[in-house]
């Protein structure tokens, strides 16, 4: 087992240190110029529609879809997860407070990406049973006509049920039971339980209740941790101005000791940076679309423009208030990692209730994640054995959740991975053979 487990790493390693590396990014920064910056130009529209929408208390959503904030949430709950917590720390440790410069490069064309993955979740969504349904796919199969296509709609349909549904909701039941155990004690059995309890009873609530879920769970979290992240730095803020000099410098300056970690390179600060962004805000992972194919909205651009906010929050807002806490509270040339960086940096002000506030936020962020990843999973089991059997689906992915709580399996965590980054090929794949009728309906923007 260790041996086949050691064998998905390091498939997993080269798939997202090389392959994907390039992949993610030559995409956005395809996209960025074919679109002519929509990520600047759509900006302040996405602004626009997020609180002409904003709401806590929106209409339900039906089988029509959502609304378009509802659909934002649903994207943001999936992509604010455990690794805005312990991803972020893990790339400061790996890569320098550099790295952190090169999460913001990859997030900015990854907004170019995710503009292009709403539209065409838009554009090519359906109806199924009566209920509004899309995602890749669906534009995989009109990218990619016949048997092609299906092959290739079909792998991903597996890939992202496998990554995300099964495996990537077991790792982010066992974050949460790990933080509680850490902050009070408590068995991470009987955190399984009431998390699987939780989840089960959204689940079967479907569509409409995981849309209502979201719609508050998600600005209450983010505001949450915000606060907490800006209290730290307002008592940090000699040490901010030398903490932008560090990101900037060490972001193309080799340092024999950067970040605690003996011979940091530029090209390791961009590696790890660009990783754990897009790791971060999913774009291009085609995990997001799902959520966007379901908004009601007047047209296309519109999702697409909301998807850029998404982004930003994720990695220019939550992410990169995370580093800086971590880079201005001096922690890391101590050799921590992970959650354990992350619960020490805050402590240094919250005092003991440092371990508890990430506590708090690990449940927050990784179950909206749950949520998020279980949506788009269904939506996937659908399309390959129809809806009949969703509460199958269902079942499984809460005996995951539960198993997972208090079974940290390595091979899980590597598997999870691994699937994650295959999902992306036949994703990207469409979305440039598609890059026409994105750059089409863009064009055709209407006020």
């Amino acid at each position: 087992m260790a041996a086949f487990t050691q064998i998905v790493e390091q498939a997993s390693d080269i798939l997202w240190n090389y392959l994907l590396l390039f992949l993610l990014v030559g995409t956005g920064i395809f996209f960025t110029i074919k679109l002519h910056f929509v990520q600047l130009s759509s900006f302040v529209d996405g602004v626009r529609h997020l609180f002409k929408g904003f709401s806590l208390h929106g209409k339900a959503a039906d089988k029509d879809g959502m609304s378009s904030f509802q659909a934002l949430a649903t994207a943001i709950a999936a992509q604010v997860g455990t690794g805005n917590i312990t991803g972020c720390a893990t790339a400061l440790v790996s890569g320098g407070p550099g790295a952190l410069f090169w999460t913001w490069v990859s997030a900015f064309f990854g907004m170019a990406t995710i503009y292009a993955e709403a539209v065409l979740a838009q554009t090519y969504r359906t109806t199924v049973d009566g209920q509004v349904t899309g995602g890749p796919a669906y534009y995989i199969r009109a990218a990619f006509k016949g048997k092609f296509g299906k092959f290739l709609a079909t792998f991903f349909s597996v890939a992202l049920i496998l990554a995300l549904g099964f495996m990537g909701n077991m790792v982010q039941s066992n974050s949460i039971g790990d933080a509680f155990h850490n902050a009070f004690g408590v068995n991470r059995v009987v955190v399984g339980v009431v998390i699987a309890v939780l989840a089960a009873f959204i689940f079967l609530g479907g569509v409409k209740r995981i849309a209502a879920v979201t719609e508050k769970l998600v600005p209450i979290m983010a505001l949450f941790y915000i606060i907490g992240c800006v209290i730290i730095l307002v008592m940090n803020a000699s040490a901010i101005p030398n903490a932008f000099v560090q990101i900037f410098t060490l972001a193309f300056q080799p340092q024999a000791i950067a970040g605690g970690v003996a011979g940091v390179t530029v090209q390791q600060a961009m590696r790890y940076g660009v990783a754990r962004g897009l790791f971060s805000n999913e774009a291009g992972l085609g995990s997001t679309p799902h959520a966007h194919a379901l908004a009601k909205v007047k047209q296309p651009q519109d999702q697409g423009a909301l998807a850029i906010i998404g982004v930003f929050i994720d990695t220019f807002v939550i992410l990169t208030l995370t580093a800086l806490v971590l880079i201005t509270s001096g922690l890391i040339p101590e050799g921590m990692t992970g959650t354990a960086l992350t619960q020490a940096a805050f402590s240094l002000t919250f005092g003991s209730f440092g371990k508890v506030f990430i506590a708090i936020c690990m449940l927050f962020f990784a179950f909206s994640t749950i949520l998020g990843w279980y949506f788009f999973g269904q939506v996937n089991f659908n399309s390959l054995f129809g809806s009949k059997y969703t509460k199958v689906y269902s079942l499984i992915v809460v005996l995951f959740i539960l198993i997972g709580s208090s079974l940290k399996v390595d091979l899980v965590w590597a598997l999870a991975d691994f699937f994650n980054g295959l999902m992306a090929v036949p994703n990207l794949l469409a979305l440039l053979a598609l890059s026409g009728v994105v750059a089409g309906i863009a064009r055709n923007k209407k006020d």
